[in-house]
């Protein structure tokens, strides 16, 4: 992690500490999170999966170079389906049928999310539309990891513990870091403050997702 990334990290770091101890994460890692817990948030985060995709795939076709495309563009389709894979494993483990997944309606957490990431990439620029998906890649790969390194033997949730903290997880958030990096370094200071803006909000929405998975809060009454 170099350059504009440091900066990221360190804006964020107390909000990232709140996420690292979250009661979500600690359940997840001593494998006491309830099971009906969990399957509900494997199921929010299918419903996300699916517009977070649709972000990668609308900030690819806005970047001015053939390496920014691919690395968009792949992560869009690994998205889709290596998580798609993770989450069918737990649906699968779960009973959770394709017609329950689709009944299911999305929760006012997913979907400020998703509406968030979409409008950014669609209506923001280039380097917003980078920043703002950063931190799926980046907060999930070092939960993952700070998970692995204290999750109880026999973890009912290994298999995602596994996918996050993953040498090719690892590998696609290097290659979204190295491409933050460049992005801004090519950008004025009024390009990275929006990043920056983009990014900070995104993390706040990867700490609302989880912390209303783990009050299982769909929509608030009128």
């Amino acid at each position: 992690m170099t350059g504009f990334t440091q900066t990221l990290a360190a804006a964020t770091a107390s909000l990232n500490r709140q996420i690292h101890a979250m009661p979500f994460n600690r359940a997840l890692a001593d494998g006491t999170l309830p099971e009906a817990t969990f399957r509900g948030y494997i199921v929010q985060d299918a419903h996300y999966l699916e517009g977070f995709a649709r972000a990668l795939a609308l900030v690819a076709a806005k970047a001015s170079d053939p390496d920014a495309i691919a690395l968009l563009a792949s992560s869009a389709a690994g998205a889709i389906s290596a998580e798609r894979s993770l989450h069918a494993h737990y649906m699968q483990l779960f009973g959770v049928s394709a017609e329950q997944f689709a009944a299911t309606e999305v929760s006012a957490a997913c979907d400020h999310y998703v509406s968030y990431l979409l409008r950014v990439a669609a209506i923001g620029n280039f380097a917003e539309g980078v920043a703002a998906l950063l931190p799926c890649f980046w907060i999930y790969r070092d939960v993952g990891r700070a998970i692995a390194e204290r999750a109880a033997p026999g973890n009912p949730y290994a298999a995602w513990i596994d996918t996050y903290a993953g040498e090719a997880f690892d590998e696609g958030v290097t290659r979204m870091l190295a491409l933050t990096d460049r992005v801004a370094a090519a950008g004025d200071a009024a390009c990275r403050a929006r990043m920056q803006a983009a990014f900070a909000r995104c993390c706040w929405h990867e700490w609302h997702f989880w912390d209303s998975a783990y009050h299982e809060r769909g929509w608030p009454a009128p």
